[in-house]
């Protein structure tokens, strides 16, 4: 329906949880999904939460078949969830990761290798998803976003770990 603008940092939208999606009309949901895959699909990014285009709803996309490196491209495509969250991971690593709404940095950051992730398809079917590599963090990344914290929540150190982004590449 519409590309929207993605929140930045510091905006306080960005720093809190979200609501679990119940009750919402089938033309609100049918608009924010909509307006979910229109910013995602005009951005660099390969995943997007609702809460980063000013809807404080527990909502995501993810699409790594976007991602400009091959290797990086493995997944199950595109996948919006609602309510999603992590079920179980495993295999901790450090990555480096980046953010639309923190777009001048980069940050070290510890996250899982694999996640079963869980929620809604957009129709309500409840699905389990495995996921590893590049799409796993990319679903942490998103489920951080909807409990109101940022890749520089994750940080260890800012001083050590946050680096400005010397490209305009995807992240």
């Amino acid at each position: 329906m519409a590309v929207r603008d993605i929140l930045r940092y510091p905006h306080p939208l960005l720093g809190q949880a979200s609501a679990a999606i119940t009750e919402l009309g089938e033309s609100a949901l049918e608009t924010l999904l909509s307006d979910l895959v229109d910013t995602l699909d005009s951005s660099p990014g390969v995943a997007l939460a609702a809460p980063q285009i000013g809807y404080p709803l527990r909502a995501i996309i993810v699409d790594v078949s976007r991602e400009r490196w091959p290797e990086r491209r493995v997944g199950h495509g595109r996948v919006i969830l609602l309510n999603p969250r992590l079920l179980e991971s495993s295999e901790q690593q450090v990555v480096r990761e980046g953010c639309l709404s923190v777009p001048d940095f980069t940050g070290d950051v510890p996250r899982f290798q694999r996640v079963l992730v869980e929620g809604l398809e957009p129709g309500g079917r409840a699905v389990v998803l495995e996921s590893q590599g590049y799409e796993a963090i990319a679903f942490q990344h998103e489920i951080d976003h909807l409990d109101g914290l940022l890749f520089l929540d994750r940080l260890v150190s800012r001083r050590r770990d946050l680096f400005p982004r010397r490209t305009t590449g995807r992240s």
